[in-house]
C-alpha cells in the first residue's frame, strides 16, 4: 500500500526542483527579499491558501483552512541567503555576492510542496495549517519580527504545534535527525572595552597597557567556563574579534574584543550573562584598568518538546523506514531563530541530510561557498512536513492521527 503523500510528492518533484533552482540563482540576504517573495506567492497560487505578506519584512504567511473546525499547526521555512560568493560551479549557481549556502532555497521549495500536498486534501482536514515563509533567519531575527506581526494570530486559535526542517550539506542525503530537549544553542555576544593609559612603547611602565589585560581576560574566559560550569551543561566561548593599537611603538589607550557565547539552557545562559562580564571587570581592576563588559543575548536555545520530537521521529519511521531516522546524541552548536517560535508553541526542529551521493569524501558544510545540496530530497522534505501537519489536524470523518 502506498504511504501517505508518496505518489503526490513524487508528482511534484519536477516542479519543486525547478522552484528551488530558480530561488538558488536569485539569492537575497536579510529581511527584504522581493524576488523570493514573488516566487513564493506565484508558486503557492495553485494551493488556494489565504495569503498575507509582512509589513516590515518580505514574509509570506499562508493559511490552509480545512473543511471542518479543528486544531492549528504551523510549518516554517526560511527563505534568506548569505553574503557569500558562490564557488560550486553548478549550472544554476548564483552570480553575485550572495548565495544560498545554508539551503534555505530547499526549505522554501519543500514548504511550498507541503502546502500543495495538504491543499489537495483540504476536504479531509479538520483544522488549519499555517505556512510561515520567513526572511532574515541569518542574523536578522526574522522569526521574532513575524511573531511581532502576528503570525500566530493567522488562525482563529493559536497553533497547537510547530515544526521546522533544516537541510545539512555534509550529512547523507535522505536521513533525518532530531532529538528531544535542546537541539540548538542559545547565542549571545560579550562586548568588552578595556581602558588603560596610552604611552610610548619604549616606556611601558609610564603607561597602562590595555592589550595584555584584554588578552588575559580573553584567555580567562576559556578557563572560567570549563571550571565553573558543569561539563554536561557546556558553554562555548569564541573570541572572534580583537582590536587594539595603530603602531608597534605606541601603547594604545583602549583594547576591544567581542566573543560569541553559546549555551543550552536558560539557567546557564542567565549565569553566563551575569558572570562573564564580572570576570572581565575583575581582571581589569586587578591591573588598575577599567573594563566595560556587556553581555547581549541574541537568541535563546532551540528546545524541542519531547512529545513533538517523538512525533517527528515516528513520522519519519512510518513514512521512510527506521533506517532513515537517527536521534542526535547531542545538540548542534549553531543557533536558530525558530527558537522564538518554540518558546510560544510546543514543537520540534529537525534536520535532513542533503549531501549529494558520489560527492567528495568530506563534503563542504553549510555556509561554505562550495556547499552543494542534493535537491532530490525535496519530495521527501515536502512529505514529512505535510505528514507532521496531518498528524495534528483532525481528519473529517476519521479519528486516527497516524501517517
Amino acid at each position: 500500500m502506498t504511504s501517505l503523500f508518496e505518489r503526490e510528492a513524487a508528482a511534484l518533484a519536477e516542479d519543486l526542483v525547478a522552484l528551488r533552482r530558480s530561488l538558488h540563482a536569485s539569492p537575497e540576504v536579510g529581511l527584504r527579499l522581493p524576488v523570493t517573495q514573488a516566487m513564493v506567492l506565484d508558486a503557492l497560487g495553485p494551493a488556494g491558501l489565504t495569503l498575507r505578506t509582512g509589513r516590515n519584512l518580505s514574509s509570506v504567511t499562508g493559511v490552509l483552512t480545512g473543511a471542518a473546525p479543528g486544531p492549528a499547526v504551523l510549518l516554517r521555512g526560511d527563505m534568506d541567503a548569505l553574503p557569500v560568493r558562490e564557488r560550486t560551479g553548478l549550472p544554476y549557481a548564483a552570480d553575485g555576492e550572495s548565495m544560498h549556502a545554508c539551503g534555505h532555497d530547499l526549505h522554501t521549495a519543500g514548504l511550498v510542496g507541503a502546502a500543495r500536498l495538504l491543499a489537495a486534501r483540504r476536504g479531509e482536514i479538520a483544522g488549519s495549517v499555517v505556512f510561515m515563509f520567513q526572511p532574515g533567519e541569518e542574523g536578522y531575527d526574522g522569526a521574532g519580527l513575524m511573531l511581532d506581526e502576528g503570525v500566530l494570530d493567522a488562525t482563529p486559535s493559536p497553533p497547537d504545534a510547530a515544526y521546522a526542517l533544516h537541510v545539512v550539506a555534509d550529512l547523507p542525503a535522505g536521513r533525518f535527525y532530531t532529538r528531544p530537549g535542546p537541539v540548538m544553542a542559545a547565542y549571545g555576544v560579550l562586548e568588552v572595552k578595556i581602558t588603560g593609559r596610552g604611552g610610548h612603547g619604549g616606556r611601558p611602565h609610564e603607561a597602562l597597557d590595555p592589550i595584555p589585560v584584554a588578552a588575559e581576560a580573553a584567555t580567562a574566559l576559556q578557563t572560567y567556563v570549563t571550571r565553573r560550569f558543569d561539563a554536561f551543561e557546556p558553554v562555548v566561548v569564541t573570541v572572534g574579534e580583537f582590536h587594539a593599537g595603530s603602531a608597534p611603538n605606541v601603547i594604545p589607550e583602549h583594547a576591544v574584543f567581542r566573543a560569541g557565547v553559546r549555551s543550552f539552557s536558560d539557567a546557564v545562559t542567565d549565569r553566563v550573562a551575569a558572570e562573564l562580564p564580572a570576570l572581565v571587570e575583575g581582571i581589569a581592576a586587578a591591573h588598575g584598568a577599567v573594563a566595560e563588559a556587556v553581555f547581549r543575548s541574541v537568541l535563546p536555545a532551540t528546545l524541542n518538546a519531547p512529545e513533538h520530537a517523538g512525533v517527528f521521529a515516528e513520522t519519519v519511521r512510518t513514512l521512510f523506514g527506521d533506517a532513515r531516522f537517527e536521534e542526535l546524541a547531542n545538540p548542534r552548536i549553531g543557533s536558530e531563530d525558530f527558537s522564538r517560535v518554540l518558546r510560544r508553541v510546543p514543537g520540534a526542529y529537525g534536520y535532513l541530510g542533503a549531501a549529494p551521493p558520489g560527492g567528495p569524501e568530506r563534503p563542504s558544510g553549510n555556509h561554505s561557498p562550495t556547499a552543494v545540496f542534493d535537491d532530490s530530497v525535496l519530495p521527501d522534505a515536502a512529505r514529512l512536513m505535510a505528514a507532521l501537519a496531518w498528524h495534528h489536524v483532525g481528519r473529517v470523518g476519521r479519528v486516527e492521527h497516524t501517517p
